[in-house]
């Protein structure tokens, strides 16, 4: 049995398989070796039943993990796992490499994530290669669930909101000042906080000011992270990956169409085509 595992910043994704027949699909909480140690990572598994029940009888784990960027944290993730999947060989990699793998397979291509966070890279078929990109929710995730968070706080207390979001935003949230000051700037992790404003987007995504908004946001990350890459490799296909690229599909082309580039697919969760790749291997 195999496991292929696929973490963002608010959830992670996973994917039993015994050959071709997937035995479970389920999400837990986020992996992120950033924000959990080994401890934490171990009592998450703890508390899954379907973990607890197959933890003997997966043999090989493919996981990709917003966070698991540099080998000094691969391993803490990699130390976790070990410790309650005794008998398995385990791969951790980036949530870049995981999308790369995901849309690209065996092929060379430029791959962007959107989702609670931003991030892009160029893939040559076998390996992501590094880049100065990624750095996170303060300096970037242009686009992002984070960035859009962000400008919709920004727009609430600076009021310049519109009356009509800001009725809902009250209504929905219960928001004032102090509170979204505190939340933002004193709880541990802010990241997921700013993102989980995304909804709000979603909902309200016919909005003119939501769709300007998104298409701001999608136009920076492609002016600061896609065309660089595209000067670069000019005949590579554009992949984007994550849940706002996909359920904002519209804008994200809309904005790819002001920046005279093309994007070959978007999908909106990467784990099941990470599925399809690893069940074929094995």
């Amino acid at each position: 049995m195999i496991a292929v595992v696929y973490s963002g910043s608010n959830n992670a994704g996973w994917r039993l398989a015994d050959k071709t027949r997937t035995v479970a699909s389920f999400n837990t909480a986020a992996i992120n070796p950033y924000f959990s140690d080994e401890k934490y990572i171990i009592q998450l598994f703890n508390k899954n039943i379907n973990l607890i029940h197959h933890a003997e009888e997966i043999k090989r784990i493919y996981f990709y993990g917003a966070g698991s960027s540099t080998p000094e944290l691969q391993k803490i993730v990699h130390n976790a796992f070990s410790a309650f999947f005794k008998f398995a060989k385990i791969s951790v990699g980036h949530d870049i490499e995981g999308a790369a793998i995901a849309c690209c397979r065996n092929m060379p291509g430029i791959i962007s994530i959107c989702g609670s966070g931003s991030n892009a890279a160029w893939y040559d078929g076998k390996k992501v290669k590094p880049n100065n990109y990624g750095l996170g929710y303060i300096l970037a995730d242009e686009g992002s669930g984070n960035w859009l968070g962000r400008q919709l706080i920004k727009g609430f207390m600076n009021e310049t909101l519109p009356a009509n979001l800001k009725k809902k935003f009250v209504q929905r949230y219960d928001a004032d000042r102090k509170t979204l000051l505190e939340k933002v700037y004193r709880q541990k992790q802010p990241a997921l906080f700013l993102s989980s404003f995304s909804d709000f987007f979603l909902e309200n995504k016919q909005d003119a000011y939501v769709r300007t908004l998104a298409i701001a946001g999608f136009t920076k990350l492609i002016q600061t992270y896609i065309i660089p890459l595209q000067r670069q490799h000019p005949d590579a296909p554009i992949h984007f990956a994550g849940i706002l690229a996909s359920s904002m599909q519209e804008y994200l082309h809309e904005a790819a169409e002001g920046c005279n580039i093309k994007i070959n697919d978007i999908i909106k969760e990467p784990i099941n085509h990470l599925l399809t790749y690893y069940t074929s291997k094995n």
